[in-house]
């Protein structure tokens, strides 16, 4: 069985972003060499936010999305992504974050992937997230960078 991970709109974004060229090179050469190794998800969420990215990489973005099996966003999720801001985990301004938090942790799935260091991808908020969830019953997914998916060479 493979190891399920979520790409958060970040990881995708990264894929062609020249304004720095390690990120973007780790997460092509990751992308390209490693991800079939994965069980690999996204969502409607990632989708909406790319389409927002201005042209020429929106296209090239929604190609590289649209590979991708999607999880749904279904009222559990939303209500999941609301009691994190409810508790100050995420704040308003970031509800897409914690939407993408919830539907890992509702779909169960074991990693989530983001070059979010900010807003979701820090200690301090995946304690808190792990504390929350497992009050409340839900999985935690473990929160990464592609960095630390990349094999060693």
């Amino acid at each position: 069985m493979k190891i399920s991970i979520y790409l958060e709109t970040s990881v995708i974004g990264a894929y062609l972003d020249n304004g720095d060229a390690f990120r973007r090179d780790l997460t092509i050469r990751w992308w390209e060499h490693e991800l079939d190794e994965y069980d690999v998800f996204s969502s409607p969420l990632v989708e909406r936010e790319l389409e927002r990215v201005a042209e020429p990489h929106r296209t090239s973005y929604l190609q590289l999305h649209r590979r991708l099996k999607q999880l749904t966003i279904d009222d559990e999720v939303a209500i999941l992504a609301e009691s994190y801001i409810d508790r100050g985990i995420f704040h308003r301004n970031f509800i897409g974050d914690s939407v993408h938090v919830a539907l890992a942790a509702f779909h169960s799935i074991d990693y989530l992937v983001t070059w979010n260091f900010g807003h979701i991808a820090n200690v301090r908020k995946q304690a808190r997230l792990l504390h929350f969830n497992t009050s409340a019953g839900f999985h935690t997914p473990k929160i990464v960078s592609p960095e630390m998916l990349v094999h060693a060479t």
